[in-house]
């Protein structure tokens, strides 16, 4: 099956889990409800849904093993982009080809679908119908993910050095939190539901990590290089918020060479792991080749 199959796969299944999971939720405003239907079923391409799926296959588990954590991690970062898109934020008026939300709403009613988007991530896993010990460690992965040694850290590094330089790792730890953090995060949920040795794990994460910093790269790539009806989001957003990306400090050329690199470090740890990660090789390729 070629990875676009599995995309595909991915799509369909998650955003049907999602409508069910909306729909099960006790939401009690209809324009919330509208606006946490419109962050979070507007489109998008479900790469950490799949992230998930393929840290199950690569644990030996299967993806119904994991649906839970599919769903919980595609909330978790449709809240993030919601409220990236604010004007406090990166100010965005489009998202996945469509208004942003705060645009297709208003500002305050984005800023409380983002929030019970968040809050419905976490009581959708402590739904979850799993084992204690599993649940506990997907709520543990996924609070560290998004809050302030993740997501949360790597936006206020982002926001505080707009128009400043900032060196190369200095970058590169803004990334790892902004955007890796949730990647390796959603591949480590995937992986819980196996059985993997201290080792494998650390290998799965230096996979993760890999792959988080590549995605990233190519995004920086993308917004010199790319077009925004392709993106679905606005191009020449970076440059024009004067912020720091790979291009501006390695160029072009360089910040290809990097990404490259860091599919190779992705895919040399999947060796080290005992279940099928045929999907996970075909994603590290993917990350760095997309066109949005």
């Amino acid at each position: 099956m070629t990875l676009q199959d599995t995309l595909i796969e991915v799509q369909q299944r998650c955003q049907q889990q999602l409508q069910q999971a909306l729909t099960q939720l006790d939401i009690g405003d209809q324009r919330l409800a509208d606006a946490m239907h419109y962050g979070l079923l507007n489109g998008g391409k479900r790469l950490r849904p799949l992230l998930v799926y393929a840290g199950a296959e690569a644990a030996g588990a299967r993806w119904e093993d994991v649906d839970a954590a599919a769903v919980a991690v595609e909330m978790m970062h449709s809240y993030s982009l919601v409220h990236d898109d604010l004007p406090a934020m990166d100010n965005d008026d489009l998202r996945r080809g469509k208004p942003t939300c705060h645009i297709a709403f208003d500002e305050a009613a984005a800023i409380l679908a983002g929030d019970a988007l968040q809050a419905a991530a976490f009581e959708h896993l402590a739904q979850a119908p799993v084992s204690e010990t599993l649940k506990l460690r997907w709520l543990q992965l996924l609070a560290r993910a998004a809050g302030a040694a993740g997501m949360v850290a790597g936006q206020a590094i982002d926001l505080g050095h707009v128009g400043k330089l900032m060196t190369l790792d200095e970058l590169q730890r803004m990334h790892e939190f902004k955007t890796g953090a949730l990647i390796t995060a959603a591949l480590e949920m995937g992986a819980a539901a196996g059985d993997l040795s201290e080792a494998q794990a650390q290998a799965l994460r230096l996979c993760g990590d890999a792959i988080g910093l590549a995605f990233q790269v190519q995004d920086d790539i993308l917004d010199i290089e790319g077009d925004t009806a392709t993106l679905g989001k606005q191009q020449g957003a970076d440059i024009a918020r004067d912020k720091p990306t790979y291009p501006a400090l390695l160029g072009i050329d360089g910040a290809r060479q990097k990404a490259r690199e860091l599919t190779n470090v992705a895919i040399a740890q999947l060796r080290h792991l005992p279940g099928q990660c045929h999907t996970l090789e075909q994603l590290a390729h993917y990350v760095i080749n997309r066109d949005h």
